[in-house]
């Protein structure tokens, strides 16, 4: 594939990032929506930079469509009546999706946030017209439901925003329980504070005193 953190940000386009092998089904549109699915596929390799910037090795690195999943989970299993359940899986499961072309753009690349927001806008509208032959409603549907949560323009994106912070300090804290003090993962638990939603914040607030439970009796178990 090619490679997203390139410097050419007037020349990216979706299409550029699509492999030669998905690109021979789009001589026809009845095989879009085959390159979708390829596509998407994606998001089951492509790993999160985060935790490969601190370190962790990429056998042991969660995927974007593992942090996507974990988070649909979620958005199911905590009590809310005020909203959409079902719209709240549905962004959870593709708020990342563009990130099956783009990457996971670390905040270190050479790529400001316009050109990120830009990159990942065009992704979802190319995909979004992989759709649209097979599933026009779908299709429409996918882009505005991406920039709900890109804007936080309804209830439910805001409650996806704070699941998908929770779901990243959760995993910061699967990794200290895995593998120890062995990474410095505390910055990832910095982001309790953008947390607006009291269920979910509360969630936080209850690992990170477990977290910080397990942080201060290692502290005070003398090194071998």
């Amino acid at each position: 594939m090619t490679e997203a953190f390139d410097e050419s940000v007037d020349t990216w386009t979706p299409e550029s990032a699509v492999d030669d092998r998905i690109r021979q089904l789009l001589d026809d549109p009845a095989n879009y929506i085959h390159a979708f699915i390829q596509i998407i596929r994606y998001l089951k390799t492509r790993k999160r930079t985060g935790w490969l910037d601190r370190g962790i090795d990429a056998a042991h690195t969660e995927s974007i469509a593992d942090h996507m999943y974990r988070m649909a989970v979620l958005a199911m299993i905590v009590p809310r009546d005020d909203i959409s359940i079902d719209t709240c899986v549905k962004i959870a499961i593709i708020h990342d999706m563009a990130e099956s072309l783009v990457g996971d753009i670390p905040p270190y690349a050479n790529v400001s946030k316009a050109e990120k927001h830009r990159r990942e806008y065009e992704t979802m509208k190319y995909l979004s017209s992989l759709i649209k032959p097979y599933n026009p409603k779908f299709a429409e549907e996918l882009v505005e439901l991406w920039l709900d949560y890109e804007e936080i323009r309804t209830i439910e994106a805001r409650y996806i925003k704070d699941i998908d912070k929770l779901e990243m300090i959760q995993q910061a804290w699967d990794y200290e329980q895995q593998f120890g003090s062995k990474y410095n993962l505390e910055e990832f638990y910095a982001a309790r504070p953008s947390i607006k939603t009291p269920e979910i914040g509360q969630l936080c607030d209850d690992l990170i005193a477990r977290r910080n439970a397990w942080k201060a009796q290692q502290d005070a178990t003398p090194s071998a």
